[in-house]
């Protein structure tokens, strides 16, 4: 059947197998093999020409399921403890390896939480959000929640809001941003905190309850911009944005 039967009037035409790939439903060669065999579909006919021209309006089934074709993708993750942030490692397991598949192959995370650091995660494939949410031009808010080894003063709350210069063994001195301090708990010699940054240091608000003589024992964060973490999802899971969601961070400058 001829292609131009088979794709409908509007959209980016493309080679079915490489729909596939962007999709992450397999390599190239696999999905050629696939479609080959049978396995494919396109608007409910099987087709056998990896090379035909396609666009991300056709409905595409690879083996009965559905893959659907997205330019861009935002998800929202519940970051696990003992995860890293990275789109790839030999040795340990990233939170793209958490997505469910088929996923698009060039998403990345949006900026980076420690390993040991739970909590919300943007990850998507949209380079100019990432840049609009990270370039400490921007200063966008991103909250933590925090339990510390030690009692939390209001003489902290003033340092945290002044800007604390840290100096140690993890990295270049320098002076923060000020920091809104927000203490939910104190007793016992420990607490629980928020703490609201504008800037994203290497290990920073670890780095500056030290400066203040404390240690964080346990880190999620709950927010950044306007978009929050979602309290329906269980550690590790994730979702796609909603379009309100992704229209508030688009909003974002």
């Amino acid at each position: 059947m001829q292609a131009k039967k088979m794709h409908n009037d509007k959209g980016t035409f493309m080679r079915l197998d490489k729909f596939l790939a962007d999709m992450g439903a397999g390599s190239r060669s696999d999905l050629k093999s696939a479609i080959r065999k049978k396995r494919v579909t396109v608007n409910g006919e099987i087709v056998r020409d990896s090379s035909m021209a396609v666009t991300e309006n056709d409905t595409v089934t690879l083996d009965g399921v559905t893959v659907l074709y997205e330019t861009m993708q935002y998800f929202l993750m519940n970051k696990p403890a003992g995860v890293i942030t990275a789109t790839e490692d030999k040795r340990m397991e990233t939170v793209l390896d958490l997505l469910p598949l088929p996923h698009r192959t060039d998403l990345f995370p949006v900026g980076r939480l420690d390993r040991d650091t739970e909590g919300l995660l943007l990850i998507t494939n949209d380079g100019d959000l990432n840049h609009r949410l990270l370039s400490p031009k921007h200063h966008v808010d991103k909250t933590y929640f925090a339990k510390i080894d030690g009692e939390v003063t209001p003489d902290d709350v003033q340092k945290f809001a002044s800007g604390i210069y840290i100096d140690d063994d993890e990295g270049p001195a320098f002076k923060a941003l000020p920091a809104d301090l927000k203490i939910l708990s104190a007793g016992n010699g420990v607490s629980e905190i928020e703490v609201t940054l504008q800037e994203g240091k290497y290990h920073e608000v670890k780095r500056l309850f030290k400066a203040v003589g404390k240690r964080v024992t346990y880190l999620r964060r709950i927010s950044m911009g306007p978009l929050r973490l979602d309290e329906t999802l269980a550690s590790g899971e994730c979702r796609k944005l909603s379009p309100g969601e992704i229209e508030a961070l688009q909003n974002v400058q």
